[in-house]
Formats: C-alpha cells, sequence, structure tokens
C-alpha cells in the first residue's frame, strides 16, 4: 500500500494497545459542517435499525456512504452496494474523506462510512471489524457528540479490557497489530456536548472493503 513519508503522518496523542487515538482533531466549526454533510447522507439514505443473524434488534441506528454499506440481518454481517430502501448509498462526504487522508496518509480512500448514532442508553457489544477483505488497511472512526467511553479488549475474544472516553472530535485509529482488536462501546455521556441538537453521539467509521 501507498503512503506518504513518515515526517508527513500526525503522531496520536494517545496510544492504547496498538489503538492510535488523536484527541480533538475536529474543532467545533468542523465538528459543526461534518454534522451538516452527514445530514444530506440521512437524507439519501435514512438511519435503519438493523438486526442480528440471531433476529434481534441492535440499539444503535446507522447508515452508510461510499461504494458499499454494511448491513446485518438473519442471513448476517456483509457488505451491499444498496441501501435496504434498494437505493444506492450516497458519496462519502469531502469533510470525512480529509480526515481519513490527513491521519492515515494512504493514497488509497474508503470504500464503506459506516454511520452509527447511540441514542442514549445505547452501548454496543465487544467485537472485532473483520468482514472486510484485507486487514492490513486501518479502521479509522471520528466521533461527534456526546462522550462515549471505548472499551479495547484483544485480538482473542474474553481477557482484561481497557476503556478511555472518546469525545466529540476525537479521532481513532486500528491498524497493523491493533487491526483486530476487540472493542465497543459501554455507555454514553448524556449532556457531555452541545453539537447535536437532541443529544447523542454519531460515530464514523471508514473502512475499506475489498
Amino acid at each position: 500500500m501507498s503512503e506518504t513519508p513518515e515526517g508527513a503522518r500526525p503522531t496520536p496523542g494517545l496510544v492504547v494497545r496498538g489503538v492510535q487515538i488523536f484527541p480533538g482533531w475536529l474543532d467545533a466549526e468542523a465538528q459543526r459542517a461534518m454534522v451538516a454533510e452527514l445530514r444530506a447522507v440521512v437524507a439519501a439514505a435514512p438511519l435503519f435499525q438493523p438486526e442480528t443473524r440471531w433476529g434481534r434488534k441492535m440499539s444503535v441506528r446507522m447508515t452508510s456512504a461510499g461504494r458499499f454499506g454494511w448491513v446485518s440481518d438473519r442471513r448476517g454481517y456483509r457488505y451491499a452496494p444498496c441501501h435496504p430502501s434498494g437505493l444506492p448509498w450516497p458519496p462519502i462526504p469531502a469533510s470525512v474523506l480529509a480526515v481519513w487522508d490527513a491521519v492515515t496518509g494512504l493514497d488509497r480512500r474508503p470504500d464503506c462510512c459506516l454511520v452509527n448514532f447511540y441514542g442514549e442508553g445505547t452501548k454496543m457489544g465487544m467485537h472485532q471489524d473483520r468482514d472486510e477483505a484485507d486487514f492490513r488497511w486501518p479502521v479509522l472512526s471520528i466521533s461527534l457528540g456526546d462522550a462515549a467511553r471505548f472499551r479495547i479488549g484483544h485480538l482473542t475474544r474474553g481477557g482484561d479490557t481497557e476503556s478511555l472516553w472518546l469525545n466529540s472530535g476525537d479521532v481513532l485509529v486500528m491498524g497493523g497489530a491493533a487491526r483486530l482488536v476487540h472493542h465497543g462501546i459501554d455507555r454514553l455521556r448524556p449532556g457531555s456536548s452541545g453539537l447535536l441538537a437532541g443529544g447523542g453521539r454519531i460515530n464514523l467509521t471508514l473502512r475499506v472493503v475489498d
């Protein structure tokens, strides 16, 4: 894979079990601009509440942008070229791609931007991001809105974990040896951000799919 010179890549403010965190990467103005672009994404591809292969509804609502979107139902977890409505996913917003370019330094751009909305009481269980074809490419995450407690485990399920709070504007990268660590969201801190009028958290996850 092609990268920009090593000196041009930013240094993470924190590294936990190989996961790189860039606190406050987006300032308040950039966050507001990104949310405005995401409203257009949701207008074209409305949020939906997927179910697991066992038929249980997930607590998060989600949609996607890009060539592919992540979906889940009784057939399992997978990427699909269209929204459940049958329409193609909208393009990934320019402001989101700019974060990928700046933080990863990669020429290869993501195929999917998964948009997860967390309301109060919403969680995400420990899991790996492993539905992609090539794990050499990193996964990049952008947090917008209320703070969330992010839990990091190991490459194998179980064992001890470490937790940290992700705040609005923070960027996180799982790559290299940390690409397949188990991770999840324990809880939100309601009211910790005024970015979203109704509260809650938006998490964007950028992935190279094929």
